[in-house]
């Protein structure tokens, strides 16, 4: 075929035309590319992907969320820093569109960081409605952030109390039997909590949310227990962990609940322990109440006793909890192997904490009894779901109802469980096995070619 002139501009221009549409379709991608983003999270527990909890504590967010990056453009090992807080904010973003992100080098602008009044060199700022909440940039993660935003959104209303002064558990306590654990949890969720001995204050105070009273080892005085009536008179909120042993002073409280206390232990035998008595009671079902009604986990509770209740004395009564439904409320003696005794014990299952809710002055009250305080100590607080548990029954006393499930779920894939025996395999495979084989075919490699010179 003959190369005519004309051909050649035509080839020409079709090459130009290939290289135009060619750098067209690449700059779309890259547009398209740079707007839009298909992601998809392959961990297990979908780590990488915002937990249902979070997206909802975002979306109570009513109004702009603002978060202020103080950090270094690049460290020390030349990573754009700013980069990486600009990916891992792209998430909570998506979720609330007024969600501003502001990056700042305290280097080059130290006055603005200087107001900020930032207690770590790189921390990140979030402002919500004049509140702000720090976050050091190395502990940015999204259970601290979650955490962050609980306590942008329960405000200043978070004082939380507890009885002392009579050898109770305390929240601040570091024996076994305290609840200095759920304490610390409690003030990562933006409570305070501080104690009050009602021999010494003249009251309750006003601006307490909630009052936590646990097992007195001592007596109360009369004055301390019309204190702590004048208390519940007025609509403060309650929560009362009632063990097995007497009530100590506290018997107007009870009959103030109208409550029902039925003397003895839940003794489940289908979680007998290795040696004692199978004191311990699993539950996995939950009543239709905010407290419990979307709990997921099944909750551990030691020493149990049963929890009763008149609801003719003016409040409204929800069991919560029922434990044990092939046990029984054991009023004898405790021993390794306890028997049934119909004539005395009293058959499961059995109801071990209650909600009770009335209005006082066009506003609703809220109690909550439970028939334990171990399961919040710091020997048991780890077991299944009791710190969940703890958490939604603090939430709803302290009328946060919408920040009762906001627990973000922990990553289930970021450890390796294995045994000494595939440990030993894995020694095996990579210290002799992958090694000898390198070994031999270099050896066979090397003898081919030198009999093929």
């Amino acid at each position: 075929m003959q190369v005519t002139r004309r051909l050649r501009w035509q080839l020409l221009f079709q090459s130009g035309m290939f290289v135009v549409l060619l750098a067209l379709l690449t700059a779309l991608l890259a547009y398209l590319g740079h707007e839009y983003r298909i992601e998809r999270d392959i961990t297990r527990s979908a780590r990488n992907t915002l937990s249902s909890a979070t997206l909802g504590a975002l979306r109570q967010m009513q109004g702009p969320l603002r978060i202020t990056a103080y950090a270094v453009r690049q460290d020390a090992s030349g990573a754009n820093v700013h980069k990486t807080i600009e990916e891992r904010v792209r998430a909570y973003q998506r979720a609330k569109r007024d969600l501003e992100l502001q990056l700042i080098d305290p280097r080059e602008q130290p006055k603005l960081a200087a107001e900020a009044g930032l207690r770590a060199p790189n921390t990140l700022v979030l402002e919500y409605q004049r509140r702000s909440e720090q976050i050091p940039l190395g502990d940015f993660n999204e259970q601290n952030f979650a955490n962050a935003l609980v306590r942008l959104l329960r405000g200043a209303n978070n004082l939380v109390l507890w009885l002392d002064g009579h050898g109770e558990r305390k929240l601040d306590g570091l024996a076994n039997h305290d609840l200095g654990s759920f304490g610390h949890q409690l003030r990562q969720k933006g409570f305070s909590v501080s104690s009050i001995n009602l021999g010494l204050a003249q009251e309750v105070p006003v601006n307490a949310t909630l009052l936590v009273v646990t097992q007195p080892q001592v007596e109360l005085q009369p004055a301390e227990t019309e204190k702590l009536l004048a208390y519940v008179n007025r609509g403060g909120n309650l929560l009362w962990l009632i063990d097995t042993e007497p009530l100590r002073g506290l018997q107007p409280l009870a009959e103030k609940l109208g409550l029902v206390l039925t003397p003895g232990t839940v003794v489940d035998p289908a979680l007998a322990p290795r040696s004692g008595p199978p004191v311990f009671a699993v539950a996995a079902n939950y009543a239709r109440h905010a407290v419990v009604g979307t709990l997921q986990y099944n909750t551990l509770f030691p020493h149990a006793r049963q929890i009763g209740a008149d609801d003719t004395v003016g409040w409204r009564v929800t069991p919560l909890i029922d434990v044990a439904p092939r046990g029984w409320v054991e009023t004898g003696k405790l021993d390794a192997k306890p028997t049934f005794d119909k004539s005395r014990d009293f058959p499961g299952p059995v109801n071990v904490a209650s909600a009770f809710e009335r209005t006082v002055d066009d506003r609703e009250q809220r109690v909550i009894v439970i028939g334990t305080g171990h399961f919040l100590s710091n020997s048991f607080l780890g077991n299944g779901g009791n710190l969940a548990l703890g958490l939604s029954v603090l939430n709803w006393l302290a009328g946060d109802d919408a920040l009762v499930n906001i627990e973000p779920r922990p990553a289930g894939d970021t450890r390796l469980d294995t045994n000494s025996m595939h440990l030993y395999l894995i020694a095996f495979v990579v210290l002799l096995l992958l090694p000898l084989a390198f070994a031999i075919t270099g050896t066979v490699v090397w003898w081919r070619r030198r009999n093929a010179a």
